[in-house]
């Protein structure tokens, strides 16, 4: 039952403006102001999700990155909630006014990201600096916006009928969580597949932007001034008109970001089901790189040195079956298949699109010398530790781990003690596990965890390490870039079951363009000099780089 509301004593100032004078019943109303609260949740969360998915793919650490937004956004919301009280007796306004900033900010913070991040790669340094700083400022604003909705949409709600606090409150978190659950579903399987990180923040800050001018024009049209809705009309006439003209040009900002971050010589740009993957060069003498989600993994400066070294000391035995995890592009493959005596090569690949290109692309599919078109190459595409889980026993002769750097969040389980012992079982009793475990020089810690990781699985190890040329190949935590943070070198593990495999290339090697058995015996030496004492190993529940 609804109280009538008290009037207040004489010469009192009323807490409460009164009933809102609405062009449609109570119940209506009411309703009307439940759905736009769903749909600023669903908006809201879609910022949020957005934030982490281009900070992830950007910095990389999708666990720091996660982290940070989130914990700024929580703490911007408290806040934003307890400075909106002062705008309580103006809610309309204040709502309407709030939604047409938070749906210019979120809108366009992804385009804002990106635009920072490539026109001048500096993700590198301080918290307090470049980027990084940016992306704060974007959660903090973004979280005092949403904070500050509550407050003005819990006035609204008891304007248009007044009720315990208690109950309003759960009518307005019950359809504030549905949106945020329709926004948290909505972005990784509709809007992210189907319209990109870009246009999708711009999508949602428009149709932020329409609920709430419609919400607070339409409904509450009557409690605002004629000044007040005309500044509204045309805020939100502007933001719409940001947002729409920023839709219209961000192909043409793509391509202008793209090139500014890989250089003018970008000849395939697609987004797979996985990743981004884009190749420059590879035509008229120029060099072949390909980047996936913005990491260089090969170039053609230094991909021979980095895959003859990943490949050949684990060749040095029996070799009839091999296994590659990762290793899409088929370079890995092109050293196998230089040995004498291999009838079976295996690719477990995450992503169908890299192998695709691996095939198709004519300038790829030379440099890897065409290995799909051989009948002893078997692609997959799965997991690769799906894939270990599923294999029988004593499987392949050797076996080697082509897969991007351990600090990548996504690939931390893929050098974890379980996926080693998996990989333990399915080496025949005198087979070899040969692992790319990251730069030595730069991230010891991590190389040497791996190899710790691995004596924990019950395998027996030979660290070593090859020096690259300048160009920074590396599939490595973060996408920095230039000769200050690029790493010089790469770190692999030989490792065997029963004892430490010999380093050596054999007596039937083929002839190598950049390793040699000198070489390699050095670069052993050179490894162990760097090694760090007293790691733990690194597990699915705890992982350590």
């Amino acid at each position: 039952m609804i109280e009538p509301h008290a009037p207040a004593p004489p010469g009192t100032r009323s807490p409460w403006p009164g009933p809102a004078r609405l062009p449609v019943r109570p119940g209506t109303g009411r309703f009307l102001v439940l759905a736009g609260v769903f749909v600023c949740a669903a908006c809201g969360l879609v910022y949020e999700l957005e934030l982490v998915a281009l900070a992830s793919y950007l910095i990389g650490d999708s666990v720091t990155q996660a982290s940070v937004v989130l914990s700024v956004m929580v703490f911007a919301m408290g806040i934003g909630s307890l400075a909106a009280k002062r705008l309580r007796p103006h809610a309309a306004a204040g709502f309407g006014a709030i939604e047409a900033v938070l749906a210019l900010v979120g809108g366009s913070s992804a385009l804002g990201l990106y635009a920072v991040f490539a026109w001048t790669g500096d993700w590198g340094g301080m918290w307090a600096n470049g980027p990084r700083a940016l992306l704060v400022a974007f959660s903090l604003t973004i979280g005092l916006l949403i904070g500050a909705e509550v407050p003005l949409l819990m006035e609204l709600i008891q304007r248009i009928r007044r009720q315990d606090a208690g109950g309003a409150v759960a009518d307005l978190f019950a359809a504030d969580y549905v949106g945020a659950l329709v926004g948290g579903l909505a972005f990784p399987f509709l809007l992210l597949p189907l319209l990109g990180q870009l246009t999708a923040a711009l999508i949602t800050g428009a149709v932020n932007a329409v609920v709430g001018g419609a919400l607070v024009l339409g409904l509450f049209r009557r409690d605002l001034s004629r000044r007040a809705r005309w500044l509204l009309v045309i805020a939100n006439v502007t933001v719409l008109g940001v947002l729409a003209s920023a839709a219209v040009l961000v192909d043409d900002f793509e391509r202008a970001a793209r090139h500014a971050v890989y250089g003018r010589d970008v000849r395939v740009a697609v987004q797979t089901d996985i990743q981004e993957v884009v190749i420059t060069g590879g035509t008229q003498g120029r060099p072949l790189d390909l980047f996936l989600d913005g990491r260089l993994r090969v170039s053609g400066r230094d991909a021979r040195r980095y895959h003859e070294a990943l490949v050949h000391p684990a060749m040095s035995g029996e070799h009839t079956r091999v296994l590659i995890l990762g290793g899409g592009d088929g370079l890995a493959a092109r050293e196998v298949l230089r040995h004498p005596g291999v009838h079976r090569v295996d690719v477990v690949e995450l992503d169908a699109g890299v192998v695709r290109l691996a095939r198709e692309d004519p300038p790829l599919s030379r440099l890897n010398g065409h290995v799909y078109d051989d009948p002893r190459v078997h692609a997959m595409t799965d997991d690769a530790f799906r894939w270990l889980r599923a294999a029988p026993p004593s499987t392949y002769d050797v076996v080697i781990s082509d897969l991007p750097d351990p600090g990548i969040t996504a690939s931390t389980k893929l050098y974890s003690q379980e996926f080693y012992a998996l990989a333990r079982r399915a080496l025949t009793p005198h087979g070899r596990l040969a692992v790319h475990a990251g730069p030595v020089s730069i991230r010891p810690r991590v190389f040497w965890t791996v190899d710790t990781t691995l004596h924990t699985a019950g395998l027996r190890t030979a660290p070593y390490r090859v020096r690259g040329r300048d160009s920074g190949f590396t599939a490595g935590p973060d996408r920095s870039t230039g000769p200050a943070r690029a790493p010089h070198d790469w770190g692999f593990i030989l490792a065997g079951r029963q004892e430490p495999p010999a380093l050596r290339l054999g007596a039937g090697a083929p002839r190598l363009q950049t390793l040699t058995q000198t070489g390699l015996t050095a670069d052993a030496r050179a490894a162990e000099g760097t090694r760090v004492w007293g790691l733990g190993a690194s597990t699915l529940v705890h992982p350590r780089y």
